[in-house]
């Protein structure tokens, strides 16, 4: 996926979260682990979100590896040390399709 459709998707993704009572913290982290896309807050909980598009739900969602949850779980470690977080927190995706925008929520179980 180009970088255009890319940050496309991702602009779609916060207004999903603000429409639904998220305030957006930050976009695109980065780590030397890696990125992460959107962090956001709602209800005292820290969301880092990895935003997926596709031009079907079942393609985004297995853009979903289990190396990207790896390095998506160190550069959170890394945000929340660097940071100094101590809510709650958990990693969600949203997947971006063409007709629909939905969110996975606690993606590490």
């Amino acid at each position: 996926m180009s970088r255009a459709k890319g940050d496309i998707a991702e602009s779609k993704a916060c207004n999903y979260l603000l429409e639904n009572g998220y305030q957006v913290v930050e976009r695109n982290f980065y780590s030397r682990f890696g990125e992460i896309d959107i962090i956001a807050f709602k209800d005292d909980v820290l969301h880092f979100v990895e935003v997926k598009s596709a031009l079907d739900y079942e393609l985004a969602v297995q853009n979903i590896t289990p190396l990207k949850l790896r390095k998506l779980l160190k550069t959170g470690d890394t945000y929340l040390k660097k940071n100094g977080v101590k809510s709650a927190y958990m990693y969600d995706a949203i997947i971006v399709t063409p007709t629909s925008i939905d969110m996975i929520e606690n993606i590490t179980f």
